[in-house]
């Protein structure tokens, strides 16, 4: 693919490690995840990024379990990558306030910039409004972090109405909300994620289109219209690069991921790129540099 690259350094908003050894990660379950069933460490991942232009990442929550995020703050306080963790923490407890501020009391606590629930997961479609997720949500909110989203196209109504609800709070889409991008149908998806964009407070990350895509013979054309969308719905000073590392490897190394972006995004001039590829993941979780 070998698009033409930007200047650097950039910022991957968006990415995972794990090591089986120390936790199961049981989502990693059938012979499609196969490949994925095994270690992935920040020492993994630095060559690629480092091969990519990328100087900076978030390191993302991946299972519903309360030492992780502890874990991911202390991977990067000892990191120079990982600029950035979003972690989870149970948002319908009454003490979310004092854990958020537990957190950021521990090694690398000043690097927790959002949490992340896995909403997709939910059987509640409206979740998200629920008056014990709403207090946590405001909890999130008065902490200054972000709230990152992990949704189904069927859950983005109730995104848009949170992010209503919720105006002092940052909400940021990822992956794009999972459209159906392998059977090339846009809609309801296309609908819903502009409603979503069209309040002020949210975010999407250009993250996890490969791993939608029919992961054996995508094509960036078969993006195109995805990243089209949410281009258009949010503009680039709301839109980051992740790479879903390493998720995105079912379906492409991690060059052709961010080559994928930025034939994606070639069309931009200069400054709107900047935005995408770093200026949008500083500034919206507080990076250095930002």
């Amino acid at each position: 693919m070998n698009a033409p690259r930007g200047t650097g350094p950039y910022v991957d908003a968006h990415h995972h490690v794990w090591d089986l050894s120390a936790r199961d990660q049981d989502w990693l379950a059938g012979a499609a995840l196969a490949p994925l069933r095994r270690n992935f460490t920040l020492a993994d991942l630095a060559p690629e990024a480092r091969a990519a232009g990328v100087g900076a990442t978030v390191l993302v929550q991946t299972v519903t379990v309360a030492d992780e995020t502890p874990e991911f703050l202390a991977l990067a306080a000892d990191s120079d990558l990982v600029a950035g963790v979003v972690g989870r923490t149970d948002l319908t407890r009454p003490d979310v306030a004092d854990t958020l501020a537990r957190l950021r009391e521990l090694p690398g606590g000043r690097r927790l910039v959002g949490i992340r629930h896995q909403v997709q997961g939910e059987r509640d479609p409206e979740w998200l409004l629920r008056p014990d997720v709403r207090r946590g949500l405001a909890a999130v909110a008065d902490a200054g972090l972000a709230h990152d989203l992990v949704v189904l196209p069927h859950q983005l109504p109730s995104c848009a109405r949170a992010a209503a609800d919720h105006p002092g709070l940052t909400f940021v889409l990822d992956h794009l909300g999972k459209p159906p991008i392998a059977s090339g149908v846009l809609e309801p998806w296309a609908s819903a994620v502009r409603a979503l964009a069209a309040r002020p407070n949210t975010v999407c990350k250009l993250s996890g289109m490969v791993t939608e895509a029919d992961h054996a013979q995508w094509t960036v054309d078969d993006l195109r219209p995805y990243a089209d969308t949410v281009l258009h719905a949010f503009g680039p000073e709301r839109l980051m690069f992740g790479s879903d590392w390493p998720v995105s490897l079912l379906a492409a190394p991690y060059g052709a991921v961010l080559d994928a972006a930025e034939l994606l995004t070639r069309s931009l001039g200069a400054d709107a790129h900047a935005e995408v590829f770093a200026g949008t993941a500083r500034r919206v979780y507080g990076l250095p540099g930002g």
